[in-house]
């Protein structure tokens, strides 16, 4: 069991530097390209298209990194009122929502990477997949965060003030 939870944590842990590392490489990128812009009146051609494509993995890598941590948006002024069971049903009824859209971005960001893999991106020749190999990995990662919750485990790495329910 403790092996399990080590490669787990280890997969954890590469996920989230991943996020973080495509987020300093975005900003690098960016701040390279206003210098030069500026400076020196010559754009990098592949500026734009990494830029993109960092984007697109930090943002979709943050939804599953927000799954993780609790923190995305929850009203509690109607859900406060109920009692405690009802709210239990209703987090797991959430919990279950999560993992079917994890679902959906699995199935749906496999056949799409899987399809647009034959294309290139203008810039820089990536295959057209990269851009959306993302899509399966953040499904993958929410239906894990979301099933390790819904049978009692706290998956919270950070201690984050006013996150969560």
């Amino acid at each position: 069991m403790k092996g399990l939870k080590r490669i787990c944590l280890m997969i954890d842990s590469l996920f989230e530097k991943v996020a973080i590392g495509s987020l300093i490489l975005m900003i690098i990128i960016v701040t390279l390209q206003v210098f030069t812009r500026k400076l020196f009146n010559f754009v990098l051609f592949w500026s734009e298209e990494v830029t993109l494509l960092l984007l697109c993995w930090f943002s979709f890598m943050g939804i599953a990194i927000g799954v993780r941590e609790k923190l995305h948006l929850s009203i509690e002024s109607f859900t406060a009122k109920l009692p405690p069971v009802a709210n239990m049903v209703i987090d797991k009824i959430v919990l279950l929502s999560t993992m079917a859209f994890g679902f959906y971005l699995l199935k749906y960001g496999w056949d799409f990477t899987v399809l647009m893999g034959d294309s290139t991106l203008p810039a820089t020749k990536l295959s057209n997949g990269w851009e959306y190999a993302v899509m399966p990995i953040t499904g993958f990662m929410m239906i894990i965060y979301a099933f390790l919750q819904l049978i009692g485990i706290d998956t919270r790495r950070h201690n984050i003030e006013g996150g969560g329910h």
